[in-house]
């Protein structure tokens, strides 16, 4: 259970880190014009959207850091129960917007955060 745990937790962090960076550095049109998906900008400003693409990064970097440093590797499951609280929003956003075949991904993405936490919590626990 470690080594899958460990796969979708590099799978995850990979794919939330190249978000973050997309929202940190892209201006708020640029990605928005990115993918149909991305139309829920439109309710956040430009610091909004960077400041999400921040909190996004830090949860990735607790995600994967304390582990891999061997430094407190208990934060690594509160980072993603941090990232699936994050995720919530996400899709609470989505419900706004009546986005609802969007929602369905973001709360994928929050079963996934949960299920690392859970797994790095009960049955794999680092160290």
């Amino acid at each position: 259970m470690d080594t899958v745990l460990w796969i979708v937790t590099g799978v995850m962090a990979a794919a939330g880190f190249a978000g973050a960076l997309g929202q940190i550095l892209i201006d708020k049109e640029r990605y928005r014009s990115l993918a149909a998906s991305q139309r829920w900008v439109d309710d956040f400003s430009e610091r909004h959207l960077r400041a999400i693409g921040v909190v996004k990064l830090v949860g990735v970097v607790g995600l994967v850091a304390p582990p891999l440093t061997g430094i407190a590797p208990v934060l690594s499951p509160i980072a993603a129960c941090g990232l699936a609280l994050f995720m919530a929003g996400a899709a609470t956003t989505r419900f706004r917007r009546n986005e609802w075949g969007y929602m369905a991904g973001d709360v994928a993405f929050l079963a996934v955060y949960a299920f690392i936490a859970w797994g790095r919590f009960v049955l794999a626990p680092y160290g």
